[in-house]
């Protein structure tokens, strides 16, 4: 399926957005990469980071070794890197002893915040070249793709 922009054709078929998709992926994983290195970190440690920035509320470590798909010793490990290096803090659950929450440190949001402040800085941009309307469809979009990945990551292999 092909669709006009105004400038000649552009492709949007299965075959080009998963193109697409790759060249946003491998650029985003670079940038988190480099992040990593600034921070001496792992890339893995990134992405916890990441999970514990998204989630609504406090994540515990058995939840975000799930998100992660690792093993209970790579968690506890990203956690001792990420808690060493200032970026989080464990606190324990009022009622519950056991209960471990995760919360990312002011102070680290705030150097993640410089460092990627360009990243924001660039999406700012590119959401101001498309309508709310258009917005709207990109959103779902990506919603609906991630709730696809998300049932695909949990199938049976």
């Amino acid at each position: 399926m092909n669709g006009g922009d105004g400038d000649g054709e552009t492709q949007i078929d299965l075959r080009s957005f998963a193109a697409r998709l790759r060249r946003m992926t491998a650029e985003f994983n670079r940038i988190a990469h480099e992040f990593a290195q600034a921070q001496g970190l792992h890339t893995t440690d990134v992405q916890a980071l990441i999970m514990i920035f998204d989630a609504a509320e406090p994540i515990t470590p058995g939840k975000l070794r799930e998100e992660l798909n690792l093993t209970s010793g790579a968690v506890t490990a990203c956690l001792d890197r990420l808690e060493r290096a200032g970026h989080i803090r464990r606190v324990r659950d009022a009622h519950d002893r056991r209960v471990v929450h995760l919360h990312y440190r002011e102070a680290a949001q705030e150097l993640a915040g410089a460092f990627f402040r360009p990243l924001g800085h660039g999406t700012e941009r590119v959401l101001s070249r498309f309508s709310t309307g258009e917005l709207r469809t990109i959103a779902a979009f990506l919603d609906t793709l991630n709730e696809e990945l998300g049932v695909l990551r949990s199938a049976p292999r």
